[in-house]
């Protein structure tokens, strides 16, 4: 055999050798991806924690108004789980993270065409489909965040036509800006589970929505009193058990990452409250259960863009320091004409920029492996982050006017006077949340009229004195 046959013969056998021990570089090191399956046990839980998170918000929200529009402020975060969500499978996942341009993702995944159950990418070791249900998850609780503002005055048909465009034409191409590899990833921007992409996003468009409708009614001459503190204790409580889900599951994985953010969505909120609980104390001489659960959602609303950035203890000073804006915007807002009715731009809007500008200073590339902060070297960093926050105001704004501008010419946008007066719990529903509400005995048989008559006795026979 020649000099030259020989050396080919053993090239031959050297790789039939390397093929068969697995070597790197090796044809077999070139197998796709195999699913994880802790990564996919740890995401199923991780978005069932997020979807529990809007009815989460439905008792937050629905205990702070009166009970005449308890269940219509409860539908407004429930129906986001019909409207959205399916509209997200079908048009709003495509937009945000199929490939397109840097601007907004094309049409190749509308009908969840080519989301299979393969893994989502040479890194993120779960099945596609499951990738595409937990960010379903946070444009569903982003859009019925909106509801915070114009609760207990817009007509719920107008309400739901907008989120649903709204979800399309607004938070799909922001979120695809952010986390679908469009312009503002290009640049830098850091947002670990949504600073900028929902809390920013939806407290302009709550902002843009409580302008457009107008105030209520009786605003602000009448005391409009929270009816049920413990529901909102209670939803305060679940929001925060499902945020883990939320910060730990935007990690994509098992791993270090998300027991950091898991870490970091422990303290943050816990350090809101002590300061908030001080804050309040020094005003009103008492701290309150209203404040209490409204600062557990300013500091996981400020740890958000963060969880995955920062350490521990970077934590529990951003949720410090994220009480004090926010508890100010509260303070500020209850002296003006502006009807946010639940503060939502207080707390998400001003707890979500606070957050999102700190990630830009508590960052730390040691322990995320992708940018350091101000804090650590890096004050680049927070043009980065405050051209991102202006960039979804500035969008999420006269997009959302020029929404409801269009949704008025076909629908209008607010409830009638009488309505509002009997409470939306009749006029929209049909229903009470109790059998003596705000509206007496008149709203209970409003709301059986529609009933069958002997469904109607027996309801009222079987009902409690009134006392």
């Amino acid at each position: 055999m020649s000099t030259s046959r020989l050396v080919r013969a053993s090239a031959v056998v050297g790789a039939g050798i390397l093929f068969g021990l697995g070597v790197p570089g090796t044809a077999a090191a070139q197998a796709p991806p195999q699913l994880s399956a802790a990564d996919t046990s740890w995401m199923l839980i991780a978005t069932a924690l997020v979807l529990l998170m809007t009815p989460a918000l439905a008792f937050f929200y629905g205990g702070l108004v009166r009970s005449k529009n308890a269940l219509n402020t409860m539908m407004m975060s429930v129906i986001s789980l019909g409207f959205v969500g399916v509209l997200w499978a079908m048009f709003g996942y495509s937009l945000a993270f199929s490939a397109g341009s840097n601007w907004i993702g094309d049409t190749s995944n509308f009908f969840l065409r080519g989301v299979a159950l393969d893994p989502q990418g040479p890194t993120v070791l779960i099945p596609q489909v499951l990738f595409m249900a937990f960010q379903g998850t946070f444009a569903i609780i982003t859009a019925a965040l909106i509801s915070g503002a114009i609760v207990e005055r817009m007509r719920f048909s107008a309400y739901v036509a907008f989120i649903s465009l709204w979800a399309l034409f607004v938070y799909s191409p922001i979120a695809h800006w952010v986390w679908g590899g469009g312009w503002l990833a290009d640049m830098g921007a850091l947002d670990f589970a949504g600073g900028t992409v929902v809390h920013v996003n939806a407290a302009v468009a709550a902002l843009v929505a409580a302008i457009v409708v107008g105030k209520r009614t009786e605003y602000p001459s009448t005391s409009l009193l929270p009816h049920n503190v413990p529901f909102t204790l209670l939803g305060a409580g679940l929001l925060w058990f499902g945020w883990f889900g939320f910060n730990a599951g935007s990690a994509l994985a098992a791993n270090g990452i998300a027991g950091l953010a898991f870490v970091t969505t422990m303290l943050a909120p816990g350090a809101t409250l002590v300061v908030w609980t001080f804050l309040d104390a020094f005003k009103g001489g008492k701290p309150t259960a209203v404040g209490a659960a409204t600062a557990i959602v300013v500091g996981l609303v400020a740890v958000t863009p963060a969880a995955g950035f920062i350490g521990p203890m970077s934590a529990i000073a951003l949720g410090g320091i994220a009480a004090i804006p926010s508890w100010l915007a509260l303070q500020w807002r209850a002296k003006t004409s502006l009807d946010d009715s639940l503060d939502v731009v207080a707390a998400h809007g001003v707890g979500g920029t606070v957050g999102a500008l700190l990630t830009g200073v508590f960052a730390q590339k040691a322990l995320n492996g992708i940018a350091d902060g101000a804090l650590f070297g890096n004050p680049y960093q927070l043009v980065i982050q405050g051209t991102a926050i202006l960039a979804a105001i500035v969008y999420s704004g006269v997009v959302s006017f020029v929404l409801l501008k269009l949704i008025s010419v076909v629908l209008p946008l607010r409830a009638t006077t009488s309505d509002e007066a009997t409470g939306l719990d009749i006029s929209a529903h049909g229903e009470e949340a109790y059998l003596h509400s705000d509206g007496g005995a008149r709203s209970s048989l409003s709301a059986l009229s529609a009933v069958p008559t002997q469904h109607r006795v027996e309801t009222l026979v079987s009902a409690p004195v009134a006392k």
